[in-house]
């Protein structure tokens, strides 16, 4: 019995601690730990954002796996990471970050209430739609292309992240 008690603490015990080391971890050391966000760690570092979004917050941030970056022409995302195209990457990055934390269940009611779809604003000033659509909630860019969310709620620190299945694009 006791050995059965001692193991059930112990479990308890590195439980409690991995949670509150995730907890612990800002956005930016979320998606580094997480090599399905390689793409993005990349750009935000070409953007030069990694201090930004390491911030207080709080933030809600719409993020593209590589598989949204995958979408993208090879060599439009090749030349959007040079640093001539500093400001432009930062803007596209910005684009899917907006200030609050906004987690899956704040998002669902808000467009119940709105009547299935809402405008957030962005920190790079422009605007996007969030739509309940038949089989999941997207993302409308400025340009008409939707994006879906695949994953909600990867918690941080500072903020959430969704994982969205497109890169979505300003104006």
């Amino acid at each position: 019995m006791k050995k059965l008690v001692f193991i059930i603490t112990t479990l308890l015990v590195f439980g409690s601690t991995q949670y509150a080391f995730a907890q612990n971890k800002d956005i930016v050391d979320v998606a580094v730990g997480n090599e399905d966000f390689s793409t993005l760690v990349t750009a935000l570092k070409a953007a030069d954002l990694v201090e930004a979004l390491k911030g207080d917050g709080p933030f809600t941030v719409f993020a593209p796996n590589n598989a949204a970056f995958g979408k993208i022409d090879a060599s439009t995302l090749g030349s959007l990471l040079k640093a001539e195209n500093k400001d432009k990457l930062a803007a596209i990055l910005t684009y899917h970050v907006v200030s609050g934390k906004y987690t899956a269940t704040d998002v669902v009611k808000a467009l119940k209430d709105a009547g299935g779809t809402i405008e957030l604003t962005a920190l790079s000033g422009a605007k996007f739609k969030v739509r309940k659509g038949t089989d999941g909630i997207y993302l409308k860019d400025e340009n008409g292309n939707y994006s879906k969310i695949a994953a909600t709620d990867v918690m941080a620190s500072n903020g959430v992240i969704h994982v969205i299945e497109s890169v979505i694009m300003p104006k």
